[in-house]
């Protein structure tokens, strides 16, 4: 970032990151004159992304005016989010630092296909608009989680095992218009569509694990995804593919039928959807990971040996996973993240894995709960929305 090189939306990066806060320290580090920083930071005021805060201790022992702080101002406009999972979704209308300011969660069938799934979601953020008091003009962009894997650059879902209807769909364009038809928001507003297990390690690390260079999550409801973190972005190989280890072929699992149609996956064998399965057939009925967490919760003893029986053999996946990635956090979350499978889960991946694999290892559970996907959502798109090429091209579409 080297002399005049330094755009406006450099600039609004350097604040928002925490790195100059000044325009002193916003000269220095970028490298730019006084007269080009007030330029280029007026046209950040006029866009209403920035204000001056309060001022700072005036360090010279000269004396002189104090130094203004300059702050991402956080009030211009809001973002809308959604988590499907395949039974629920969960909606919301987020601040820009990720303060949820209204919030709905509700049966959505993902099985209901993506015309019907996403008008009912354009209906729900305008209820949700309204409640949190806030204009649909306000709305700079939209955040989708979805239970299956999602080429980013497209937005559309690629061969999903549990999305059946929406492999290959323009989720961009028909949630774009959703949200216009039912909240009003403007027609063009960007959409941003990622895996629910993605978004979920977005969300966690950067709200709790910050300084963590290498995060893993594992999602474990009604099927098994993981996220993973690197460096602050989310790793998502070439095509959208990282983190399926849902379809990891597991030895236990050789006469287990999995949704994807093939034959001992990790997720036909320690799902959610698989531990409901067994215990259906043990009498006791259950549909789904929702219905396994219940149980759980109420202590149901059968369904404590399955959850630990399943982290068993999700350990055994994740001894190899945390001997390729060497996280410094294994974040568990899902329906059956709770003692019992926890347990399992510790047990194998221990005895599996190098103790240099291990050493510097926490394996811990999710921080934000059934809220992660959403504020990982939203998240993503203030980053993508406030990176400064997008900003530099949003400033000049406003005409500054």
């Amino acid at each position: 970032m080297a002399g005049n090189q330094a755009s406006a939306g450099e600039l609004l990066h350097l604040v928002r990151s925490g790195r100059a806060t000044t325009r002193g320290a916003l000269q220095e580090v970028a490298g730019l004159s006084r007269a080009t920083v007030g330029q280029r930071l007026d046209r950040l005021f006029r866009a209403g992304w920035l204000r001056e805060g309060a001022a700072g201790p005036v360090n010279s022992r000269l004396g002189g005016r104090p130094s203004i702080h300059l702050e991402f101002d956080d009030a211009h406009a809001v973002v809308l989010a959604a988590d499907l999972d395949t039974r629920h979704a969960r909606a919301a209308v987020l601040s820009l630092t990720g303060e949820v300011l209204a919030e709905h969660m509700d049966t959505l069938t993902v099985d209901d296909g993506p015309e019907r799934v996403l008008s009912q979601l354009g209906g729900w953020f305008g209820d949700l608009l309204r409640k949190a008091d806030r204009s649909p003009d306000l709305v700079c962009g939209i955040g989708l989680a979805v239970p299956g894997p999602v080429d980013f650059a497209s937005g559309r879902v690629v061969q999903p095992p549990m999305m059946p209807g929406w492999d290959g769909y323009d989720i961009v364009g028909r949630l774009a218009r959703a949200a216009a038809e039912g909240a009003g928001t403007p027609a063009d507003v960007p959409v941003l569509v990622d895996n629910d297990a993605n978004l979920m390690a977005y969300g966690e690390q950067r709200t709790a694990h910050p300084d963590c260079r290498a995060f893993a999550l594992v999602k474990v409801s009604t099927g098994i995804g993981a996220g993973v973190v690197v460096d602050g972005a989310i790793y998502r190989g070439i095509d959208g593919g990282a983190g399926d280890i849902g379809h990891i072929r597991v030895p236990d699992g050789a006469d287990a039928l999995c949704k994807c149609g093939s034959y001992g996956c990790l997720a036909a064998v320690a799902s959610g959807r698989a531990v409901a399965r067994r215990l259906t057939e043990a009498g006791v009925p259950a549909r789904s990971g929702s219905d396994v967490r219940e149980l759980l919760a109420a202590g149901h003893p059968e369904a404590l040996r399955l959850a630990r029986e399943a982290g068993h053999s999700v350990g055994e996946v994740l001894a190899t996973v945390v001997t390729l990635l060497n996280p410094g956090v294994l974040m568990i979350a899902g329906d059956l993240a709770g003692t019992a499978f926890l347990t399992g889960v510790r047990e194998l991946l221990y005895q599996r894995a190098l103790p240099r694999s291990t050493a510097h290892l926490d394996v811990v559970t999710s921080r934000l709960g059934e809220r992660s996907a959403l504020i990982g959502a939203g998240a993503l798109v203030v980053e993508e929305l406030y990176a400064p090429a997008r900003a530099e091209r949003r400033l000049a579409a406003l005409g500054l």
